[in-house]
């Protein structure tokens, strides 16, 4: 995310999307030279989407989003393309649904860009930073559901302490939780300030000096429960593969472990035989459906880092489908 600020660009224009070069790069067999159609489930200020359409001619975007803001500005964004777009206000479990409406049984390619975008972290009202002082709202789709202010003065001890220890890998869950209770009781918790003040207080010095700042995994656990992130993950990755023609391709952008380890998960079932392994061929049917188009999963370079901060985190993966499952 650049720092300097043009106050004539479009909105976005300066947002430098994670690992664009290396996402085009492993989108273009499937792409290039022909009508394709590719799906961004996460479509955020539209960085990688604007660069693809420009690349393929013949190219068809889906765009999904759950953030009504944010596909808004990729509108914008998009405009030169529009009658190869569409745009659509949905969670991207809702992936294989969005692609029965517009009658695409089957896509090109799939790109799933996860975590918070970098619209949301810094529109300072949205309170998804814990360097900012906001309401806890963290909401990606500010219409529905509850904020984390909701589940911070809701939530029972044990049900704060899951959350806090499944979603933000927290050594300090149940002290963390504990320490909500006994502050809401003097009046509801509705500012990240008051949030960010209360961690300082419960995390141990100690492990402040090592481990990064105390509101980080917090704020993770925080906004995960309340977008129900992984669960959408759960659903949305099998249906974004199933989508996927032979010769299709998938790229995931996985900011932290939790999501890393379901993407992980799934392209490895997925491209493994499901032949029995005492058995000297393979069955008919049962050969792998994909095949992984990269080792393990890809960093970014120092350079990208300090181009894009955003980049430091990222694990990408890919996979392209080498053959239909029989029905």
């Amino acid at each position: 995310m650049g720092q300097h600020d043009h106050e004539n660009e479009p909105a976005g224009a300066r947002h430098v999307p994670v690992a664009l070069p290396r996402v085009a790069e492993l989108f273009r067999p499937a792409l290039a030279d022909r009508p394709a159609v590719v799906v961004d489930a996460t479509l955020g200020l539209g960085g990688h989407a604007a660069a693809l359409l420009a690349t393929h001619p013949q190219l068809t975007l889906v765009g999904l989003d759950r953030d009504p803001e944010a596909l808004a500005l990729a509108g914008r964004r998009l405009v030169a393309h529009a009658d190869r777009v569409h745009l659509v206000h949905a969670v991207y479990d809702r992936i294989a649904d969005v692609l029965g409406e517009l009658g695409l049984p089957r896509v090109d390619g799939v790109l799933f860009d996860l975590g918070v975008s970098s619209l949301q972290l810094d529109a300072e009202e949205r309170g998804f930073s814990y360097s900012r002082d906001a309401d806890l709202d963290m909401r990606m789709d500010p219409t529905t559901g509850l904020t984390a202010a909701e589940i911070l003065n809701t939530y029972s001890v044990p049900q704060l302490a899951r959350v806090l220890r499944e979603y933000g890998e927290e050594r300090f869950a149940g002290r963390i939780a504990a320490a909500v209770a006994r502050r809401r009781a003097q009046g509801a918790l509705r500012r990240s300030a008051e949030l960010v003040e209360l961690l300082y207080e419960a995390v141990p010095a100690a492990s402040r000096r090592t481990g990064g700042h105390p509101a980080k995994r917090t704020f993770q656990a925080l906004r995960i429960e309340v977008n129900g992130e992984l669960d959408a993950l759960q659903t949305a990755l099998p249906a974004a593969l199933d989508s996927l023609a032979v010769g299709g391709r998938i790229v995931v952008l996985a900011y932290h472990s939790l999501e890393d380890r379901i993407v992980k998960r799934e392209l490895t079932a997925r491209s493994s035989s499901r032949t029995p392994v005492d058995l000297p061929v393979e069955l008919p049917g049962h050969g792998p459906e994909f095949r992984l188009l990269t080792r393990g999963s890809e960093q970014a370079s120092e350079d990208e880092i300090n181009d894009n901060p955003r980049a430091a985190s990222v694990r990408l993966r890919a996979a392209e489908r080498i053959r239909e499952v029989a029905a």
